[in-house]
């Protein structure tokens, strides 16, 4: 079943047990999705919707930050929620830990020693941390390991 099908399948289910705040998730991700195939006139892949979810996910994590400015504990809390129920259709995370193991791995593969080298570092991991790790972290473990 691919990814497209099982938000279409959980979003009947949504409507079927009046689950509103997972029927507003799951809409807005099928609305996303159809954007970009009527856009780019193409049928997504699994992979794609992936990566739709995981700019969602970033996206509600910056609001996160702005409703607690805001003082808006209301809004941060639905916020968490949506992102839980976004977190459930992305592949199991990375530890930091582990991030930082393909780290190492990819500076002694490429040879890097310098944050010169922080592009092609940043290349290899992110092919391996793809929809399994934030690219925020990611990038700040490749710094903290060049500046060593």
């Amino acid at each position: 079943m691919s990814l497209k099908d099982k938000l279409t399948d959980d979003l009947k289910v949504a409507m079927r047990e009046k689950d509103k705040l997972r029927k507003s998730v799951v809409t807005l991700v099928r609305s996303a999705v159809k954007q970009i195939e009527v856009d780019e006139r193409r049928e997504l892949t699994d992979e794609d919707v992936l990566e739709i979810i995981a700019k969602q996910v970033k996206q509600k994590r910056g609001a996160i930050e702005e409703f607690s400015k805001g003082g808006r504990e209301d809004l941060v809390e639905m916020t968490k929620n949506e992102i839980d129920i976004l977190m459930a259709y992305l592949p199991e995370q990375l530890t930091e830990e582990e991030v930082v193991e393909i780290v190492k791995a990819a500076i002694e593969k490429v040879g890097a020693t310098t944050m010169k080298d922080m592009g092609k570092v940043m290349g290899i991991v992110s092919e391996s941390t793809k929809g399994k790790a934030d690219n925020k972290l990611v990038a700040d473990v490749v710094k903290k390991s060049l500046s060593k």
